[in-house]
């Protein structure tokens, strides 16, 4: 049986949800792989001492910023983290080292994260030469240098987008070694193509199901901006999802607003929702926009000094596609929605034509990849004379 190491970490929680995503995908279709989730941060620090110092371990801390909106989402702050991580790059290798001569040794390494593709890649090389290394990317595009698309280094590059796609090649990568999928990983529950039963999902919320309904969202652990968005949609009738953040949720709850609003926590059915809903807000995201978008409802986005550097193409593809509007701030959202709401069929035919099948493309490329190492290696025997 193959074997199969997925690498993810839980900074923001959409790394973690693309590596489960994968493993459900690969269990659905039946193939003979054994799948492991590595958490790439108890693999670098296994003993636990940053958690045992600070009490905390290193994604707390980054979510915690998120819960509050503290994170400054600037390239300078990305571009010193880099630093830090180059500047550890030989710390890293002996750590990535220990760990993959003391583990199982996989037929296929994916990586789901970025900045650390070239320590892993480097790494595995180094201890387990031959074995293919593959960077799925988990954001529509690259944001170079050295984010998910790493120069010179022997790797297979997953891209969502065609100007991944573009960035590769224009990093050096050939064709054989860029494969193309038709969006983001998202998970397999988002396809079901079970009708939802619109009125019992917003009447079980206290909601009026001949209202229409938006589903605001900013990732696992919410944003203060959540309340801003509900005060500016105050005649909105209004799904807040908050996920872990339990303290948001209270605030939101008691919250009084001229239209009702219904608040939910962390929930496994994200999908049952936004298919009761009309319209979407957040954060531009690239796991909650695809998972908008399967969920055929336009969008309405943010782009502004804040947002994520990594998340800056992600309003320029919305705009782009015609799937929804982007604005800078909670200040334009009346006029925004008025706009969308003005125009919604027309959103939602173009909504309705993307069509992101990537999470159950993956395996077969995947399994593409191993098939082509081993074709090679068996050729390489044979070019020797060496029994298989």
């Amino acid at each position: 049986m193959k074997r199969i190491d997925l690498i993810y970490f839980d900074a923001g929680g959409g790394h973690r949800a693309a590596a489960r995503a994968l493993q459900a995908a690969i269990t659905q279709q039946l193939r003979p792989w054994q799948v492991r989730l590595v958490h790439l941060m108890h693999v670098l620090d296994p003993q636990r001492r940053f958690e045992r110092l600070t009490s905390r371990d290193p994604e707390f801390l980054y979510n915690w910023r998120l819960q509050r909106g503290w994170t400054l989402g600037l390239e300078p702050e990305l571009r010193l983290l880099q630093g830090v991580i180059r500047a550890g790059h030989p710390l890293l290798l002996r750590a990535l080292r220990r760990h993959w001569s003391g583990s199982e040794p996989p037929d296929l390494v994916v990586s789901l994260v970025p900045n650390f593709n070239r320590a892993l890649r480097q790494s595995l090389a180094d201890v387990l030469p031959g074995v293919p290394f593959v960077t799925v990317m988990t954001d529509l595009a690259d944001l170079p240098p050295r984010f998910w698309i790493e120069s010179g280094i022997d790797q297979h590059l997953v891209c969502g987008t065609d100007r991944a796609v573009a960035q590769a090649r224009a990093a050096g990568y050939g064709p054989d070694r860029i494969h193309r999928t038709s969006g983001m990983i998202i998970r397999p529950e988002f396809y079901r193509t079970t009708a939802t039963d619109r009125g019992s999902v917003l009447s079980a919320l206290g909601l009026d199901p001949r209202r229409p309904t938006g589903v605001v969202m900013f990732g696992g652990y919410g944003s203060p901006q959540m309340a801003r968005i509900a005060r500016r949609l105050d005649d909105q009738q209004l799904v807040l999802m908050c996920g872990h953040n339990a303290r948001l949720a209270e605030a939101l709850r008691a919250m009084t607003r001229s239209a009702p609003h219904a608040v939910l926590g962390f929930t496994a059915d994200v999908q049952r929702y936004m298919r009761a809903a009309d319209w979407f807000v957040g954060k531009p995201g690239p796991g909650a926009l695809s998972e908008a978008l399967q969920c055929a409802l336009p969008v309405i986005t943010f782009r502004n000094a804040w947002t994520m550097p990594q998340e800056r193409f992600n309003t320029e593809w919305i705009e782009q596609q015609g799937l929804g509007l982007v604005i800078e701030s909670a200040r334009e959202l009346p006029m925004a929605l008025a706009t969308l709401l003005a125009e919604l069929s027309s959103y939602r035919d173009r909504v309705t034509r993307i069509e992101n099948r990537a999470v159950f493309e993956l395996p077969g490329i995947l399994d593409r990849i191993m098939t082509d190492r081993a074709g090679t290696r068996t050729a390489r025997r044979a070019g020797l004379g060496i029994a298989a």
